[in-house]
């Protein structure tokens, strides 16, 4: 499954996510730093891709609405770059393993 970064995640991050996660993108590259959250969860479910988010919105998105699209939600606070990709990285196996189960809907990262 693809990763859609968030608005409020740096797509800096897309170069070192690309291994793990191939076809990883950010709302900013497909030209939608502008878009509700609605919309990034309708592009999201139409194109395939899992929300990489630190905003609360989305999981409350989901709880209305189900999924697709999956969460990736960073539960981290207000950490550096440095720090998010560290822990996305070390998560990559347990991200990829919960975004294929059915029945996750939400992975957290804290």
């Amino acid at each position: 499954m693809k990763l859609l970064l968030d608005q409020n995640i740096s797509r800096r991050l897309l170069g070192d996510l690309e291994a793990g996660f191939p076809g990883a993108s950010h709302v900013q590259l497909l030209g939608r730093e502008s878009a509700t959250d609605l919309e990034l969860w309708q592009l999201a479910t139409e194109q395939g891709f899992a929300i990489v988010t630190k905003d609360v919105d989305f999981l409350e998105i989901q709880l209305l609405r189900g999924y697709p699209p999956k969460i990736v939600w960073l539960n981290c606070g207000n950490v550096s770059n440095a720090e998010l990709r560290t822990r996305l990285l070390a998560n990559v196996d347990a991200i990829l393993e919960a975004l294929a189960d059915g029945d996750t809907g939400v992975v957290e990262i804290d």
